[in-house]
């Protein structure tokens, strides 16, 4: 059997269980109690700094997060700081875009692997999905899950805000018949960010057994809940601190709670003046 149609038979199975499921919850509240161990605690921005990095580790081997998130340029640093903590060492692979090409990405794994990373979060070839193009975009992930098998997870980076429901269930089945350990939202650098809806979509396709990463726009305890409860087992995010404490998300001077509506540039419409803007982490 072709990969196409293989796909298309994994697709109606799956839109077939969400229409007599609609309820489908991944997880229960009652194993929600240590958030910790959901959260890649993260920082991806272009501009970050040694000494930023250096206090994303102290905080993630306080906390005792699940891993800390970085470009695989600080993984060497990263990996580092938290030697001996539990704490894993995670980074990104074709990030943000995903369009480099596919030896590219497993010679990121391969120098991120060597340097510390314990998980790659790797970014699917998004034109190809857009192109139909099922067999480039196992192959890309499926060469990355070798060059990490026994040595790294690989969560694979959908990119939800720009598919459609069939493409992000195509996409979550092709990644599982990759090998991959989990498949995660956004990269929070793109047009949206992680969704309950695309949560329990996901893990509707993947199934038990596989991680579902919700990362992008996730900043409080009430989101991340609902991220978990939705069936995500890590969450990706840079207010890892703030989620554990239980804050709903409200700022020292009292503004408003970022709703992600995407339209913040120096200062939120809606009056949050603290926002980093282009920033879904």
């Amino acid at each position: 059997m072709d990969i196409e149609k293989l796909i298309a038979e994994i697709t109606d199975e799956i839109y077939n269980k969400v229409s007599s499921d609609a309820r489908f919850s991944g997880n229960n509240s009652s194993t929600c109690a240590n958030l910790a161990k959901y959260i890649d605690h993260t920082l991806l921005k272009a501009d970050a700094s040694q000494e930023q990095i250096m206090k994303l580790c102290a905080e993630a081997r306080e906390y005792k997060f699940a891993s800390v998130c970085v470009n695989p340029g600080y993984v060497p640093l990263a990996s580092k700081e938290l030697s001996g903590s539990g704490v894993k060492t995670c980074c990104v692979i074709g990030f943000p875009l995903g369009a480099t090409s596919t030896e590219a990405k497993v010679q990121e794994t391969i120098d991120s692997i060597r340097n510390g990373a314990d998980e790659v979060d790797m970014v699917i070839n998004i034109g190809a999905v857009k192109s139909g193009n099922w067999v480039c975009v196992k192959k890309d992930i499926e060469e990355v899950v070798i060059a990490a098998r026994g040595k790294a997870l690989v969560k694979v980076i959908i990119e939800t805000c720009l598919l459609t429901d069939e493409e992000k269930v195509k996409v979550c089945a092709i990644s599982k018949m990759a090998g991959a350990d989990f498949v995660k939202t956004s990269t929070g650098f793109s047009t949206g960010g992680a969704t309950v809806e695309d949560v329990k979509l996901m893990r509707q396709t993947v199934g038990p057994d596989m991680g579902v990463k919700a990362s992008g726009g996730v900043r409080d305890y009430k989101t991340a809940m609902a991220m978990i409860e939705a069936g995500a087992n890590r969450i990706g995010t840079s207010n890892g601190i703030t989620i554990v404490k239980g804050d709903g998300g409200s700022t020292a001077s009292g503004g408003h709670a970022c709703v992600g509506c995407g339209n913040c540039k120096k200062k939120c419409p809606s009056g949050r003046v603290d926002i980093i803007a282009a920033n879904n982490y």
